[in-house]
Order: C-alpha cells, then structure tokens, then sequence
C-alpha cells in the first residue's frame, strides 16, 4: 500500500495542502473546526510525515551514529544506554553500530553514517585503527564528532574520557599499601589509548613506591571478546614464569574473572598468595568468589556526557555558532572487595 501523502487528504477535505499542513502542525490560523477533521482524517488513513522530506527542509535528521568496539562488554553496554536516554529527551534516534575492533569496518561504518546524514557521531575507536583520515573527514565536513573512553588524542574534536593513568596508579598504589611487592599487569592491546594510559599508571606506581618495572611481568591480552579465555591463559602463564608474584592490576574485569577461575582451579589462594585489582566494576565482579576489587568506570554517565556534547555541538552547527571543543574527564574511584582484602 502506498503512503497517504497531504495532497490525498487535501482533496478528500476539499481544501488546499498547505491548510492541511498547517492544521496536523498545529498554526493558529487554521480554525479548530478544520483542525479536528484533519487530525481525525490523517488518523483513520493513518498518516505518517514523509520524514525524507522534512529532513531536506529542516536539514537535519534527528538522528545520531554510536559505533562502539563490541556491545557485549559490560562498559559499552552502559555506555550505550546513557546515550539513549539523552537522545530520547531531545527526540533523537541512535543507530548503533559495532566495528569488531575492526579498523577497516569502522571506516565502512563512518561512510555508512555519513551516507545516512546523520546528525554527528558518537565513537570509541577500534583497537586496530592506526589512522585518523576518515575521522578528520567526518570534522572536515562539519559533522560534529566525539569519542569516548578509546579516542585519538590527535584529532581535533571532542573527548569523554576518564584519567586512565590516574585510576591505574590508584589500582596499583592499593596493591602495593596491602604489603605486594611482585606485581604483575595484564594490559590490554598495545595501541588502545587508555591500555596504553593504565600501563603508564601501573608502572608510574611501581617506581613511585621504590619497585623495579620488570616487562615480563606484562601480559597482553589480545582480543575483548575473548577476555574470559585470555584472563585464564595468562593466569596459566604467570604461574609456570612467576610463581614470586603476589598482586595483579588486570586491565577490564572480564580478563580477572578468568584469571580468577584459573587461579581457584589451581588451589591460588586469593588474596593470601595473589591480590588482584580489575577495572571497569562489571556487575559480575561483585559476585564472583572472591569478589573482585576494581576501578569503578562510569560508563552511565560517560555515555550521557557524550551525547550532551554533541548536542550542544548540534544545536551550536545550526544556529552558524563556532563549535567549542571539550575534553570532559569523569572521576573514577577503587571499589574494594574480597580479592584484596587481608
């Protein structure tokens, strides 16, 4: 069936399509008469706006791009929910997308949104992007863009971020105040920002506190989707090299929970023989055995910041206003439990 257009109700009514428009928006010079037959009219033939068109008049879509390295973890999945809910207040719709840690996908999505004349985007950059070209032509034609948690700090837009060398060094600082002194890291992959950030604070913390940095106490894990298996293999690592190691900062809580498991299957004591600190506050880090201390990561608020950004960057684009740049930095703070305490 083919959509009911103005001109249709227009001629059923017998009047002109602009009274007809004019009455469904409500102006005051069309009599309430007219309104109500409009309305009742448009209903019973079930009338939708053609929103194509009212895009090209308005130039604007209302609508937001979100692409987010996977949806599965626990942070994004928060994240993700903030943005909605400040896009629902202002009449938004987000389209979400996940690059896969993909570099080449999230330059086919970034086209993708640009095609679809989105409004701005919202991202967290993939663990493989080495290369900001696509980004700088989403800017370049002036499309507001703001990154969260996983940004380029080259790319001249704006960041929601928290300090990620700061939440480090507090992780690592709570190993060393409970008496560790072999404390290893299992970090995230080597290009990320914010890995690269929390290697930063966790070796800062250990030459801080008169503790040599030994590299091979680092553990890399790869891949977030499979965080589990890669807390769990590097778990059966650090036992067979360093059997002298009594504290873990360990990079999202996902990765702690399997080395957890690991650890509880090898008879480790926890925390007696091996502290260990996570990050990101999963919900499943309170209730694992021991229950996991960690670095509380405010994905909620992180994801209604990014979205109040960009939509003071859209409103400012509309009105022809200069766009200011901001690097909004949210507070993080240790969430202690059983896996630290002594």
């Amino acid at each position: 069936m083919k959509p009911v257009t103005l001109r249709e109700i227009a001629n059923k009514l017998n009047i002109s399509v602009t009274t007809v428009s004019k009455a469904l928006k409500d102006y005051p010079d069309v009599s309430p008469k007219t309104k109500a037959l409009v309305k009742e009219l448009a209903s019973t033939l079930n009338y939708k706006p053609n929103a194509f068109a009212v895009n090209l008049r308005t130039r604007e879509s209302k609508t937001i791009g979100l692409i987010i390295p996977v949806i599965v973890h626990h942070f994004f999945s928060n994240v993700i929910k903030g943005i909605i809910a400040q896009a629902e207040k202002k009449g938004y719709l987000v389209i979400i997308l996940q690059s896969n840690e993909s570099y080449e996908l999230e330059k086919k999505q970034i086209e993708l949104l640009m095609n679809q004349r989105v409004d701005g985007i919202i991202m967290s950059l993939a663990n493989d992007t080495v290369d900001f070209k696509h980004l700088v032509d989403v800017i370049n034609n002036d499309k507001p863009l703001v990154m969260f948690d996983k940004i380029a700090k080259i790319v001249n837009c704006s960041k929601v971020i928290i300090d990620d060398r700061k939440a480090a060094y507090d992780a690592t600082k709570h190993l060393i105040d409970i008496g560790c002194k072999r404390i290893a890291h299992f970090r995230g992959s080597l290009l990320p920002q914010n890995s690269i950030d929390r290697f930063l604070g966790y070796r800062k913390a250990l030459t801080d506190h008169g503790i040599s940095y030994d590299p091979s106490l680092v553990y890399i894990c790869e891949c977030d989707e499979k965080s589990f298996e890669e807390g769990k293999k590097n778990a059966l690592l650090l036992m067979k090299e360093h059997k002298d190691v009594d504290g873990i900062f360990i990079n999202t809580d996902l990765v702690a929970i399997g080395a957890i498991s690991e650890f509880n299957k090898a008879g480790v004591k926890i925390p007696e023989d091996i502290a260990i600190v996570g990050f990101s506050n999963w919900f499943m880090s309170s209730i694992i055995s021991p229950s996991l201390t960690t670095i509380d990561q405010p994905g909620l608020k992180m994801g209604k910041a990014a979205f109040n950004q960009l939509y003071k960057e859209i409103q400012s684009m509309k009105k022809n206003e200069p766009i200011y740049y901001q690097q909004i930095v949210l507070k993080t703070k240790l969430i202690e439990r059983e896996s630290t305490r002594v």
